[in-house]
């Protein structure tokens, strides 16, 4: 299998590597995807939002068929939906792939790439209306939202949440459960200045009162 990790100009750097980590934790220790790849449209090293340099393994012209895609988000997306290259990419990969993923406003690139239409999808939540407002998409606030073979995930860090729920969906808990203990991961669910009681939180925070 082939899990693919899309990246581009201005993508947010957790929302990639913070998937990145977990899934390929799955494919060193779980029997998880067999290759995981960094794939951007050119060869050149990739400069993330907060200046992290990336270089891709493979180009959109000669990455292999994907099994799994995963979309970031990223002030980069708000250029990308407007790139005929990368959409033409992302919906022809879409066609074969077992489940695309994104992450944050990646959802815009899913959508643009005409996988979101009539589905349910969340995004980080300062673009939650923004995602409302393009009609033909029921926005959930939630942190992990799946549709059939599509999934995607509210804001940066929620796409470690993302990985773990589809390592568990692919696979069981118990492996899921073997790869949270080996990256440590477990958040103590504090929140700091009790942001989630503003107005601006999303669903799926304020109900933790």
């Amino acid at each position: 299998m082939n899990f693919g990790f899309l990246i581009f100009p201005g993508l947010e750097e957790l929302d990639l590597v913070g998937p990145w980590e977990i899934i390929s934790l799955w494919s060193k220790f779980a029997q998880g995807p067999e290759k995981c790849f960094m794939v951007a449209e050119n060869p050149a090293p990739v400069i993330c939002s907060k200046g992290m340099s990336i270089n891709p393994h493979v180009t959109f012209a000669d990455c292999p068929p994907l099994d799994f895609l995963l979309v970031p988000g990223g002030e980069g997306t708000q250029r990308e939906v407007d790139n005929p290259s990368l959409i033409k990419f992302v919906a022809e990969q879409a066609r074969h792939c077992k489940a695309v993923l994104s992450v944050c406003t990646g959802t815009f690139i899913l959508h643009r790439a005409g996988l979101l239409s009539n589905r349910r999808a969340t995004t980080h939540w300062a673009s939650l209306q923004k995602l409302r407002d393009l009609g033909d998409v029921e926005v959930v606030e939630d942190r992990i939202v799946r549709d059939g073979n599509i999934w995607t995930s509210a804001g940066i860090s929620a796409g470690i949440d993302l990985a773990f729920a589809f390592i568990e969906y692919m696979t069981d808990e118990k492996t899921a459960g073997k790869i949270q203990l080996g990256a440590e991961y477990y958040p103590s669910g504090r929140s700091y200045g009790m942001m989630h009681k503003i107005p601006q939180a999303p669903e799926y925070l304020r109900k933790r009162d």
